[in-house]
């Protein structure tokens, strides 16, 4: 079942409780007044750096934007859970960035090698320098091998991590998923929070065990989680676990393990050790701890929570520490989810921002941002939390209100296509891509 993109967004205003854009509506048709050439520059374009690039373009043409990326292709960490189930290939969640290339005043395949936030200058590996007036960074996450034991250069080759999604890490994790014998045992981890994608890693369980059950009926999955209990969805997930997979039964296919921290990895042994006890696996799957990205060190504005995340102010996205420097998406320190969604949204919002304060006006006082996540309980069923956050000025922070989150009572095929639906829609919203374009993923 699929929804076309403008049935869609009527059935999105729903379930998130408010449309995603709310506070932006009136937007659009802001004009640069100032005299003078606003420079920006981004660096990294995800959900959270090709949307503000977009929106920024749109509010305020006269701007120029300049993107800095090392990828030459877009790939999707939503939906790259069913690559690993085999519902998609890598291609299905890989899409180009050929059409918000045309966008942007430039493009720069390269990665930053430095940032003078003093006098306002990016350098890249390739020796380029480009001044700015304003530094968007939106790198993503950092993920910090070094915090687990053994999981060095070498270990990397054999345990993949596919929590950036791409074809050594998704595609490789989806082949040694395939050559694993039936009876063997998945060993998967679970970060502490926070994390990037809340329900990523149980997710991630679903969708492996659903292929186990069509093709390796006699498999285990292990599920070493470093949080206490389930970090998202719990109820869920506990539904699908047991509806689709016998948890709680002696037949259970997911043998869920909280306070289970990795704390090593020999990869020549396929061992995962945690402070309890070694975990032997066919295949393993270690997601280490993480961080704002790099970039973020690089400028100086990792300073909140000891030194991981980068502490913003809520109505610009500007750093706290570090002016002229803002930060998007999974980077920022926010009570929000860091998810796609979440990158999607205040990408918008940011570009709003400044294209206020370059044609000479404050930006919103009182802004909104919305969080809607679903997550695959099988190949053909999903469930979603839809979380709307509000600017409280007495209390300084983005509060979710009374009445105006929503999640699922139950899973179920419709909202696998509303979860299909959703996909295209923030794929084609962050890459303007046209409304002709031919997607080949499937639920």
């Amino acid at each position: 079942m699929t929804i076309d993109r403008r049935e869609f967004l009527k059935v999105s205003a729903g379930a998130a409780g408010a449309v995603t854009l709310s506070g932006l509506a009136g937007c659009a048709s802001t004009k640069v007044t100032g005299s003078g050439k606003a420079k920006v520059v981004v660096v990294g374009a995800g959900f959270g750096g090709a949307t503000f690039a977009r929106y920024l373009k749109l509010w305020s043409p006269d701007t120029e934007v300049t993107v800095i990326e090392p990828l030459g292709q877009f790939v999707s960490c939503p939906f790259s859970n069913t690559v690993l189930a085999g519902t998609n290939k890598m291609e299905d969640i890989t899409m180009p960035y050929d059409y918000i290339k045309k966008v942007v005043d430039n493009w720069v395949a390269d990665t930053v090698t430095g940032i003078d936030t003093a006098k306002r200058v990016v350098t890249t590996a390739g020796g380029k320098t480009f001044a700015y007036d304003r530094l968007v960074l939106a790198g993503g996450i950092e993920l910090l091998f070094d915090k687990v034991q053994g999981y060095d250069a070498e270990a990397r080759k054999t345990v993949k991590h596919a929590w950036k999604a791409s074809p050594d890490q998704t595609g490789v994790l989806r082949q040694q998923l395939e050559a694993m014998p039936d009876g063997g045992s998945f060993v998967m981890s679970v970060p502490m929070s926070p994390y990037r994608c809340p329900p990523g890693p149980y997710e991630r369980a679903c969708q492996i065990a659903t292929y186990f059950k069509k093709a390796k009926p006699k498999s285990k999955i292990i599920i070493l989680d470093g949080n206490p209990d389930i970090a998202s969805k719990k109820g869920l997930f506990l539904a699908a676990w047991k509806k689709h997979f016998g948890y709680g039964t002696p037949d259970s296919m997911i043998d869920y393990r909280p306070n289970n921290m990795p704390r090593m990895v020999d990869a020549k042994k396929m061992i995962v050790g945690t402070e309890f006890d070694e975990v032997k696996g066919d295949v393993i799957n270690v997601v280490p701890p993480m961080r704002a990205a790099a970039v973020c060190g690089l400028a100086g504005v990792r300073n909140g929570n000891n030194g991981n995340w980068c502490a913003i102010d809520y109505l610009t996205f500007e750093s706290k520490d570090v002016k002229n420097v803002h930060i998007l998406g999974d980077s920022a320190l926010t009570n929000f989810p860091k998810s796609g969604s979440v990158a999607n949204n205040t990408g918008k919002m940011c570009a709003y921002a400044l294209s206020e304060m370059f044609a000479g006006r404050q930006p919103d006082q009182s802004p909104v941002v919305t969080n809607t996540c679903y997550s695959a309980g099988s190949d053909t069923v999903a469930f979603h939390v839809a979380t709307v956050f509000r600017w409280d000025n007495e209390r300084k922070a983005m509060v979710p209100p009374k009445g105006a989150n929503g999640v699922s009572k139950e899973e179920s095929e419709l909202e696998m296509a509303y979860m299909e639906s959703w996909a295209r829609n923030v794929w084609a919203d962050t890459l303007a891509l046209p409304e002709t374009y031919n997607f080949s993923v499937k639920t």
